[in-house]
């Protein structure tokens, strides 16, 4: 399986989505530390929890299942204050169900949001490892121009612009600060 070892010697690691958007998010951000990172089409069975901690860790075991090469997956999960948490990791099945202009509607004055990140990395070495990354902000009144997702409604706290608007979205990213997280620990680590 010669074209299973040239893949493994080009990349880094692997990113296991059906979203070509992340991954190309993904990619962007790890090549600024130096790590390639390839695509894995994967479509997994999600498992249903309220923790898109646990959720993340059982896709990157089953990704690594279909793949056998180290590998990477994210599950995000944008927490509304005044919807107690809501949609959380329910996130993607909200933006098909109702989208961000059912959001948007759903919204008084606390518009107030988070938008957490979980990177999980599993190599079949050892368990999985989680890494974090959060940004507050507050949810848009109107749907801002670009972007995908949640971009075009989430406006990161100390910005003036949703994702969708800015330049720099994959420096200051709930993504971008799980990343450098998973990046340190890759190139602190001996197995790279």
């Amino acid at each position: 399986m010669r074209g299973v070892e040239d893949m493994r010697r080009s990349y880094d690691v692997f990113f296991a989505s059906s979203n070509r958007h992340k991954y190309a998010e993904v990619r962007d951000i790890l090549e600024k530390f130096q790590i390639r990172a390839g695509f894995f089409k994967f479509n997994p069975v999600e498992i249903q929890s309220d923790s898109i901690s646990d959720i993340a860790r059982q896709k990157v075991i089953d990704a690594y299942e279909k793949c056998k090469m180290p590998v990477i997956v994210e599950d995000v999960g944008l927490y509304i204050t005044s919807l107690n948490g809501f949609p959380g990791p329910y996130s993607s099945f909200v933006f098909k169900t109702i989208g961000n202009k059912g959001i948007v509607r759903l919204l008084g004055k606390n518009r107030n949001a988070e938008f957490l990140s979980v990177v999980a990395f599993y190599d079949g070495k050892k368990r999985p490892r989680l890494f974090e990354g959060r940004v507050r902000g507050k949810i848009a009144k109107r749907l801002e121009p670009g972007g995908w997702g949640y971009d075009p409604i989430f406006i990161p706290r100390g910005k003036d612009k949703a994702y969708a608007q800015l330049d720099d979205k994959n420096s200051v990213s709930h993504r971008y600060k799980a990343l450098a997280k998973f990046a340190t620990y890759m190139l602190q680590s001996s197995d790279r």
